[in-house]
């Protein structure tokens, strides 16, 4: 009779467990939307035109973070601060495929000397022009803005899909009942491609305002899940990456272009919601 019973208690407890919606994720669909913050490696930057080729040593840049703020969750201005977009499937228990958009912002440090390596040599008549020379690790100092000013801030769009695992710590904070509360560990590796909207000053010239496809990225991430009443959570993680532009429009000519490459660590805290279909 007692085995019976325990037998019994013990059945009636997996079937409880087993049926709660966070027991299995496979063929959950998720939605998440956050905001980040960045820092940047030093990067050496080389511009390239019809009359001018330098290069930049070791350039020192910086994110654009708007703080906590309304444009956040305000429609018309979501695109505005720095943030982070992504739709994914489970397709099994543990393992996810994603597809998102880090929003980046990417500006170049304006107060800075940096050493320029390369040719200047633009016709009299540019107003550019006051730059010509020959340049060898020579100091330049960019708080003089007709020189340079260079930024990814609309943005530093990093498209990417990426495969992560997913585990269920609950047990760790002694939870029970994980539909009311779940605590879940996630890793992943992501890669994707760069579409920013550079926004450059450079020798005078007029800048290219449009969205162009300018490398590739990868990119591995670590978070912490926090699930509330099933459908909702919170989540923080730390992703680090590489980025590499070869080809960074920075004028109305397509002569003129832009290479870099350069390492990110980025911060999130994003919010979303879970759901089967």
């Amino acid at each position: 009779m007692v085995i019976a019973f325990l037998t019994t208690t013990i059945t009636i407890a997996q079937e409880n467990n087993n049926t709660r919606y966070t027991a299995h994720n496979k063929g959950k669909f998720f939605i998440s939307w956050g905001g980040n913050r960045e820092s940047y490696t030093k990067s050496d930057v080389t511009f390239t035109g019809k009359d001018y080729h330098f290069t930049i040593a070791d350039m020192k840049a910086q994110d654009k973070p708007k703080g906590w703020h309304i444009d956040y969750v305000n429609p018309g201005r979501m695109t505005i601060p720095q943030t982070n977009l992504r739709l994914g499937y489970f397709f099994s228990d543990h393992y996810s495929v994603a597809i998102g958009v880090d929003h980046m912002k990417y500006v170049m440090t304006q107060d800075q000397t940096a050493n320029v390596t390369g040719t200047i040599n633009l016709p009299a008549t540019d107003a550019g022009s006051v730059f010509n020379g020959t340049y060898n690790n020579t100091p330049v100092n960019f708080t003089d803005e007709k020189f340079l000013t260079y930024e990814h801030t609309d943005g530093l769009n990093y498209i990417n899909t990426e495969v992560s695992r997913h585990d269920d710590i609950s047990k760790l904070f002694k939870i029970g009942n994980t539909d009311k509360i779940q605590v879940n560990l996630t890793e992943g590796i992501g890669f994707g491609l760069l579409y920013p909207k550079t926004n450059t000053k450079l020798l005078g010239k007029e800048r290219h305002d449009d969205f162009h496809v300018s490398g590739f990225g990868t990119s591995v991430k670590a978070g912490l899940n926090i699930t509330f009443f099933k459908y909702f959570y919170v989540q923080g993680e730390l992703k680090g990456g590489y980025i590499n532009m070869n080809d960074i429009r920075t004028t109305v000519s397509s002569e003129d272009k832009a290479s870099q490459d350069f390492f990110f660590f980025q911060r999130i805290i994003a919010i979303g919601g879970n759901f089967r279909i």
